[in-house]
């Protein structure tokens, strides 16, 4: 065993306080503690870098999910990516990098099957906090498995310029659909959408009416809507979808931070009339997918055809304001804080 534990101090952040909207400052506690030695059957790992993701927000609520909530005065959880520098698990080695849920800190203990080996691979750790990691599955698993994608369907994306989105839209486009549009809310993500990740249209849903909008880009209707925002977007993709379409529902980034309870679109009943397929999802439900997840969009990434894009933030302590200016659409892809 390293003996870097014995005297190792490290920091991990705490919610102090239920959050009331956006998160602030002090709805945190940065916390130095020594680090306990790890025990039959732990591994401790040295975080290199962590994961900001959208679920975390509704995380902070104290209300019943499919995933438990934070809880005041402990530390959050999160992904993350790091180093092992102490094991008592043979199957997973010292200087083994893995990736884990024990986010929000600089070390973490983890049980060793709570811990999943990265095998080097040519591609930056990071990468299996986004494309190579539970984003990039969530956007393969809900446009393939969920939505039923086939190649030739028209396919529409709220959040075009996040981590998820903008992989969704680019595996459409790669699987063969007759036109991918998607939806951002600042003009430099709409050109992002368009000229670096290949989608076919884009447009500012600040701009205007969002069904005007949507209806414009897709004079035909479309087939398949990959919802990571709810809201306004979910009504308007419910006139302009077309009949027999589906619509994986992913997130709704729209209501994440809301102080009052929203109300569902009001026209909902379209989705009897049109005979459409509303299915909420959560990726760890579609597990069994990531062998043909991680050969598919591999290839796809060695060869060049798929773009990724990372938003870095350097330092623990930035964590908090990160998190907000993604929660805000600060970030123009996947949002990582890096500690080492």
């Amino acid at each position: 065993m390293s003996g870097e534990q014995m005297t190792q101090k490290t920091r991990e952040f705490h919610l102090a306080r239920r959050p009331h909207g956006v998160p602030v400052a002090d709805d945190y506690r940065l916390v130095e503690r020594e680090l306990p030695d790890p025990a039959e059957g732990d591994v401790l790992i040295r975080n290199v870098a962590l994961s900001i993701d959208p679920y975390m927000r509704p995380r902070m609520n104290d209300v019943p999910s499919y995933i438990p909530p934070f809880q005041i005065d402990e530390p959050m959880p999160g992904g993350a990516v790091g180093e092992v520098i102490a094991s008592h698990d043979p199957r997973v080695p010292e200087g083994s990098m893995v990736v884990h849920d024990h986010g929000w800190r600089e070390h973490a203990i983890a049980r060793a099957d709570e811990v999943r080996v990265i095998e080097p691979g040519g591609h930056p750790w990071t990468y299996y906090l986004g494309v190579l990691g539970m984003p990039g599955l969530t956007a393969y698993a809900g446009l393939f498995d969920v939505a039923s994608f086939t190649a030739g369907e028209a396919v529409f994306v709220s959040a075009a310029g996040g981590a998820v989105g903008g992989l969704a839209g680019q595996f459409a486009r790669l699987a063969g659909a007759s036109r991918v549009v998607g939806s951002a809310g600042t003009q430099d993500k709409v050109r992002y959408a368009v000229e670096t990740l290949g989608f076919d249209h884009a447009f500012n849903y600040k701009d205007g009416k969002l069904t005007k909008q949507l209806a414009q880009a897709f004079p035909g209707g479309f087939d398949v809507y990959f919802d990571n925002v709810g809201g306004d977007h979910l009504a308007a993709a419910l006139e302009v979808i077309n009949w027999y379409g589906r619509m994986a529902l992913c997130g709704a980034v729209s209501v994440y931070t809301a102080t009052e309870v929203p109300m569902i679109p009001g026209r909902l009943f379209r989705a009897i009339g049109k005979r459409l397929r509303l299915q909420g999802f959560i990726v760890f439900d579609h597990n069994h997918l990531i062998p043909e997840f991680e050969t598919r969009v591999g290839a796809w990434l060695d060869s060049g055809e798929l773009v990724y894009r990372e938003h870095v933030t350097d330092g623990l302590e930035q964590m908090p304001s990160a998190f907000a200016g993604m929660l805000a659409g600060d970030n123009t892809g996947k949002a990582v804080i890096r500690l080492d």
